[in-house]
C-alpha cells in the first residue's frame, strides 16, 4: 500500500500537481496520477520511437540505441510535462485557447517525429521489399548516368572499334571495311575472268563440234567453218590469259593491302584495347562504389521513400498507414488535450486552493518586500544623522583651532616692548589684557565652542 503510494504521489508530481495543496484537497489525487500515467505512455513511445530511429539511421547496437532512446524520452517527457505546467486553470475560453493552440500545435509536431519510425517499424517487411526495387532502380540509373557521363561517352564506339580491330587481326585484314575498293576490283577482274573462261569453253567446244561435224555445217574435218571456229577459240584464249593476269594482279593488291591492314589493326589494337580497359575499369569501379553504398543505404529517408511508393500504389496499406500514424500522434497530444478539457471544466477545489495559495504567497512577499524597503529607509536615515553629526564636529574642530590661532596672534601682537614697558607686574598686565579688548572676544568664543560641544544631545550616534 505505502509503494502503490509513493508511485502515486511520483504521477502526481511528474503531472505538475502540488504535494501540499494535495494534502488539503486529496479528491484531486486521482486527476493528476491519470495525467502522469499518460506522460509515461507518451515517454514510452517516444523511447521505443527514437530506438528504432537510431538503429535504422545509424545501424548502432541494440543496447546504445536503448540508451539513446532513453534520453530522448525523458526529453518527451519533460517537454510535456512543461506543456501541462504551463496551462493554469482560467475560466475564459479565448484565453484557453490561445494558450492551448500553440502547445497542440508543438504536441502534434512531437506526434509526428515519435510515429514516424514506430510506423516505418510496424511495415518494416513490406518495406525491405521495396527497398530493394529503389536500389536496383537507383542502380539502373547511375549506370545510364555513367554512360552518359562525358568521361565515358566514347566507350561504347571504342568497344565496337576495338571488336572490329579484332575480326580483322583474326581474319588476316580481310573484314576490313577500308578495302571495299581493292576487294570489288578482286571481284571485278574474278568476275572477268570467270566470262572469259566460259566464253573461251564455248568457242573450244563449238570448235570440236565442227570438226566432229555433230554441229554447224554437220560436215566433219578441218574445213572452212572449223577453221573460223577454231580461230574464234584461239582468240578467246589470249583473252583467257588477259583476264588471269588482271585477276592476279588485283588478288596480289588486295593481299598486300590486308595485311597491311592487318599490321595496322594489330597495332591499333594494342593502343585501343589498353584505353578500353583503363575506362571500362574506371567505370566499374565507380558502379561498385555506388553498388555498395546503395545496398548500404537503407536509412530512414530511402525507408520512407518506399513507404510512399508502397502507399501510392496500396490503397489498403495507405489507409493503415494513416491509422497508425494518428494513433501515435493522439497518444501523444493526449495530456495536452487532456489538460484542455479540464480548464474548460468549472474550477475543482484543487484549483481554488491554488489559486488562494498562491494569492497568500504573493501578499506575504510584498509585507516582506514593504518591511524590508522600510528598514532600508531607517538605516539610510541613521547613516545621514550619524554623517551630520561627523561633520558638525569636524565644524567645531577646525573653529576652535582657528579661534585659538587668532587668539595666540592677538595675544602676541599686544605684548609691549621690554624698554618701553612700565614697571609693572607681569601677572596684572596679561590678566588686565586677557579681560580686554580682542582677546576677551577669543576666550568667549573659545567658551561657546565648549559649551556647544558639551551641550551635544546624548541620542546622536557618532560615526
Amino acid at each position: 500500500m505505502a509503494r502503490r503510494r509513493r508511485i502515486g504521489d511520483g504521477l502526481a508530481g511528474l503531472a505538475g500537481a502540488r504535494t501540499d495543496i494535495l494534502a488539503v484537497a486529496p479528491g484531486a489525487r486521482s486527476k493528476f496520477v491519470a495525467l502522469g500515467g499518460v506522460l509515461l505512455s507518451t515517454g514510452a513511445l517516444a523511447v521505443l520511437s527514437m530506438t528504432f530511429a537510431v538503429h535504422m539511421a545509424l545501424g548502432v547496437w541494440w543496447p546504445f540505441a536503448l540508451l539513446v532512446g532513453l534520453g530522448w524520452g525523458a526529453v518527451v517527457v519533460n517537454l510535456d510535462r512543461m506543456l501541462l505546467v504551463g496551462m493554469a486553470h482560467d475560466a475564459s475560453l479565448k484565453r484557453n485557447l490561445v494558450l492551448a493552440v500553440p502547445r497542440v500545435g508543438l504536441a502534434l509536431v512531437l506526434g509526428v517525429v515519435i510515429a514516424t519510425p514506430l510506423t516505418l517499424q510496424v511495415f518494416h517487411r513490406e518495406i525491405d521489399t521495396q527497398v530493394v526495387a529503389l536500389q536496383a532502380e537507383k542502380s539502373d540509373a547511375y549506370q545510364q548516368s555513367l554512360d552518359a557521363d562525358s568521361r565515358f561517352a566514347g566507350l561504347p564506339e571504342l568497344r565496337e572499334q576495338v571488336a572490329a580491330q579484332q575480326e580483322i587481326v583474326a581474319t588476316g585484314g580481310r573484314s576490313d571495311p577500308g578495302l571495299a575498293v581493292v576487294h570489288g576490283e578482286v571481284a571485278a577482274a574474278q568476275a572477268a575472268h570467270d566470262t572469259a573462261v566460259q566464253t573461251s569453253r564455248d568457242l573450244e567446244a563449238r570448235a570440236q563440234c565442227e570438226l566432229d561435224g555433230t554441229c554447224g555445217t554437220g560436215e566433219a574435218g578441218t574445213g572452212t567453218a572449223y577453221q573460223q571456229a577454231r580461230a574464234a577459240a584461239d582468240a578467246q584464249a589470249a583473252v583467257v590469259a588477259t583476264t588471269r593476269s588482271e585477276l592476279d594482279a588485283a588478288l596480289a593488291a588486295a593481299s598486300a593491302a590486308e595485311s597491311r591492314s592487318a599490321q595496322q589493326a594489330s597495332a591499333d589494337l594494342e593502343t585501343d584495347q589498353a584505353e578500353l580497359t583503363r575506362l571500362t575499369a574506371a567505370q566499374t569501379r565507380l558502379q561498385t562504389a555506388f553498388d555498395a553504398t546503395n545496398t548500404g543505404s537503407g536509412g530512414i529517408l530511402l525507408r520512407l521513400e518506399a513507404l510512399d511508393r508502397l502507399s501510392d500504389t496500396n490503397a489498403t496499406l495507405w489507409a493503415a498507414q494513416v491509422m497508425l500514424s494518428l494513433l501515435f500522434m493522439c497518444v501523444e497530444i493526449l495530456p495536452v488535450l487532456m489538460k484542455l478539457l479540464l480548464n474548460f471544466s468549472p474550477p475543482s477545489a484543487y484549483d481554488r486552493l491554488a489559486a488562494l495559495r498562491d494569492g497568500t504567497d504573493i501578499d506575504v512577499e510584498a509585507l516582506k518586500l514593504e518591511a524590508r524597503r522600510a528598514v532600508e529607509r531607517a538605516e539610510a536615515e541613521l547613516l545621514v544623522l550619524a554623517e551630520t553629526e561627523r561633520v558638525d564636529r569636524q565644524k567645531e574642530v577646525v573653529a576652535a583651532r582657528r579661534e585659538a590661532r587668532l587668539a595666540a596672534k592677538v595675544r602676541a601682537s599686544m605684548q609691549p616692548q621690554p624698554a618701553e614697558a612700565p614697571a609693572t607686574n607681569t601677572a596684572d598686565t596679561g590678566r588686565q589684557l586677557w579681560d580686554t579688548g580682542p582677546l576677551r572676544l577669543a576666550r568667549s568664543a573659545a567658551g561657546r565652542t565648549v559649551r556647544s560641544v558639551r551641550r551635544r544631545p546624548n541620542n546622536r550616534m557618532p560615526v
